[in-house]
């Protein structure tokens, strides 16, 4: 079975870009970390007309803590007041908030609604006040909501039963997911009322205090679906218009119900094919290596994926998608790729694979370097789009290094943080201020924040994280990744 380096394991600068260039990567790393107000990092940004103070992005994740009516927990409101006093100047979203209960990709997500709605502008209000506090001035801050619908992945009211929602006949998904053929796919009329629900939303999250609103298009949710719905007869599949009228009829919506707030899209701007455990090389209860899933002919069932070969992706939808957004006048774009359930190496690069996973089939750096390049190439491509990265996580002690070289060469307009931020919230205001990072906080990607919630527990850094680290649920996390590595 492969294994790769750990990154911790490269002691220098040097070292670290010998091995860069040992596999062929084009991305670099800058040699030290510079802190500002001369750091690119630290460099202010102008999104949609409105400054933001720095170039570090707290990246939306996915919550399962939230109270059982989908209001916010302590457990959401001390996350994001680590989100508030990281140092960043612009939070995409918190975490995701589904329109509908029956969105939820959990039964403690987050929900946005009117019963909602007076918690999320507390939790709104309770994060700008920690920022001031703890960082300074909310006035080049810029804080929005991610709107999502799970679709596929929809597990709702309990977390041991999956309640997919789908758009189409998907043969490895349904398949791998074991969805009959009878199973039944979205009506165009609950299309348009999931649409409803989307505006609405957006209504609510201006009330609440929210900059702007991210219509969610990634990782195997619904509105990455919908991009995807070639096969789907109707308004909603088929021609690259039918495939965006979710989207089209969402932002006319909400621009038609609010005065000023901003619109942003994320989405998975590239896709493979489905990945599972290779059974061959499965040694005891430890994990094979990810292995493409069998399928036969044109593959017209993903997003940015090249049909003759879908172990390969190809950018010429996602870039007619982005053309798209703005014609929409929608500036502000966030890329990643693929998804955490069907293809998680290419989406969340990590040396150690969550319990549903399989071990990585390439080292994580090319699964970083992956994305880094794709998001290079359409900011040139697409100058005049404002532009959040993703893939840095893995990067460990470089991260710094490497978003500085992406900064300063104009690969990314802002360095997106995601699972770090779990246990190393103040990375953003460390570099900024003191060009070090403190190693013991730094995220190793044990997978421990998917792990958890994969198995019915909450999320957090239990190995890294004091606060969860005491809870129970932390030695009932050791007791079931022992099982599988």
């Amino acid at each position: 079975m492969s294994s790769y380096p750990r990154v911790a394991t490269f002691k220098t600068v040097e070292s670290f870009r010998e091995y860069l260039a040992k596999l062929g990567l084009t991305i670099e790393c800058d040699g030290t970390i510079e802190t500002a107000p001369s750091s690119p990092l630290a460099q202010p940004l102008e999104v949609d007309g409105f400054r933001v103070g720095n170039r570090f992005t707290i990246h939306p994740m996915e919550g399962w803590d939230a109270e059982d009516d989908g209001r916010p927990s302590e457990l959401v409101r001390r996350r994001w007041c680590n989100f508030g006093r990281s140092g960043a100047k612009w939070i995409w979203g918190g975490e995701a908030m589904a329109v509908l209960a029956d969105a939820r990709a959990n039964p403690n997500q987050l929900l946005i609604n009117e019963q909602t709605q007076d918690g999320l502008a507390k939790l709104l209000e309770e994060t700008l006040k920690t920022h001031r506090d703890e960082v300074g001035s909310t006035d080049d801050l810029l804080v929005g909501f991610q709107l999502t619908h799970s679709g596929r992945f929809s597990k709702p009211f309990r977390k041991d039963k999956p309640e997919p929602k789908i758009l189409y006949r998907h043969p490895v998904l349904d398949r791998k997911f074991g969805l009959g053929d009878d199973y039944p796919l979205l009506t165009d009329d609950e299309i348009r009322h999931i649409i409803e629900r989307f505006i609405a939303a957006g209504k609510i999250a201006e009330d609440c205090g929210a900059q702007f609103v991210d219509v969610k298009h990634c990782h195997g949710y619904l509105g990455h679906e919908f991009l995807s719905s070639y096969t789907r007869p109707g308004p909603y599949g088929g021609s690259f218009e039918n495939r965006t009228r979710f989207l089209r009829e969402v932002v006319e919506g909400i621009r038609a119900t609010t005065k000023n707030i901003k619109i942003g899209v994320r989405v998975s701007a590239l896709d493979l094919i489905p990945f599972h455990p290779d059974p061959d090389q499965q040694e005891g209860t430890k994990l094979g290596p990810g292995i493409p899933d069998e399928f036969s002919g044109p593959y017209d069932f993903g997003f940015g994926v090249n049909t003759d070969e879908p172990t390969n992706y190809d950018l010429t939808e996602p870039g007619k998608f982005i053309a798209l957004l703005k014609e929409l006048g929608i500036r502000m774009l966030n890329l990643s790729c693929g998804s955490p359930y069907y293809n998680p190496h290419i989406q969340r690069p990590a040396l150690f694979p969550p319990s549903d996973g399989y071990q990585p089939p390439e080292d994580p750096l090319v699964g970083c370097a992956r994305q880094i390049e794709v998001t290079a190439a359409l900011k040139k491509r697409f100058p005049e789009m404002t532009i959040v990265g993703t893939a840095y996580s893995y990067l460990q002690e470089y991260l710094p290094h490497v978003a500085q070289w992406a900064m300063r060469t104009g690969s990314v307009d802002s360095v997106g943080l995601g699972r770090v931020v779990l246990s190393y919230p103040t990375l953003p205001k460390d570099v900024l201020e003191n060009g070090r990072l403190e190693t013991k906080r730094i995220c190793r990607t044990f997978s421990d924040c998917t792990t958890g919630p994969r198995n019915g527990m909450i999320s957090g850094c239990f190995p890294l994280d004091p606060f969860y680290r005491e809870l129970p649920e932390a030695e009932q996390l050791k007791r079931v990744k022992a099982e599988f590595r």
